[in-house]
């Protein structure tokens, strides 16, 4: 069985795929199918959230840059400032988009998120 260890801030891959995400407001507006990871530093950069819209007509995956989520300790879910029109309406991506670096800063611009390579976040 796999287990979250709070008191070493751990947690399992098993309970990160899957896992549903919540917007502000606490609607469920997807959930994570994977993760991108940095193989250099190991740091998870990117969710890759599936996304169901109204009545589910509009599927989706969409790249959801990593820091733009946070893990709610008291509710136990990833919760975030992104909001299901904002997936609606984010850049799509393709394999290539990991490699283009204006891509991603459309997607880290997009979602209000601090693009990794920048700033604090680059430092951690």
């Amino acid at each position: 069985m796999a287990t979250a260890i709070p008191q070493l801030h751990m947690i399992s891959s098993e309970h990160i795929v899957g896992a549903k995400v919540f917007d502000q407001s606490g609607k469920e507006i997807g959930e994570i199918d994977h993760f991108m990871i940095d193989p250099a530093s190991g740091r998870a950069r990117y969710a890759i959230v599936n996304f169901c819209g109204f009545m589910c007509l509009r599927k989706g995956h969409h790249a959801v840059p990593w820091n733009a989520l946070r893990y709610d300790l008291d509710k136990r879910r990833y919760a975030t400032t992104v909001t299901e029109h904002m997936l609606e309406d984010a850049p799509e991506y393709d394999e290539a988009s990991w490699d283009d670096r204006a891509w991603e800063t459309r997607i880290h611009a997009h979602y209000g998120a601090e693009p990794y390579w920048e700033g604090a976040a680059a430092a951690r």
